[in-house]
């Protein structure tokens, strides 16, 4: 995993996103989905089919457009945004590879 760059995206984007003051009913979901991304990322390296691989990332990837509508909706740090769209291209870039 040290060499998966969107996994090692995905763990800094959680990190930071885990710090965010939110209003605790978006905290508890954008948790959720902030460690389903990296969680998803995880299972699908591991799988052997692309087409189990392109599933999970694409679960991955439905889980940060989640983070992302909560980060417009609490109006959070630019830098987030910034890091959740870099974010989005890996995983985009990802799931088109596999």
């Amino acid at each position: 995993m040290k060499n998966f760059r969107t996994y090692n995206l995905s763990v800094a984007f959680y990190r930071r996103a885990t710090t965010m003051p939110l209003a605790r009913h978006l905290n508890d979901q954008f948790k959720r989905a902030a460690s389903s991304i990296v969680l998803n990322l995880a299972e699908g390296s591991g799988r052997e089919s692309p087409n189990d691989q392109r599933k999970l990332y694409r679960i991955a990837f439905g889980s940060l457009r989640e983070c992302q509508a909560i980060i417009t909706l609490a109006e959070l740090d630019d830098s987030l945004v910034e890091l959740s769209d870099k974010l989005a291209a890996h995983l985009y870039k990802l799931i088109q590879a596999t």
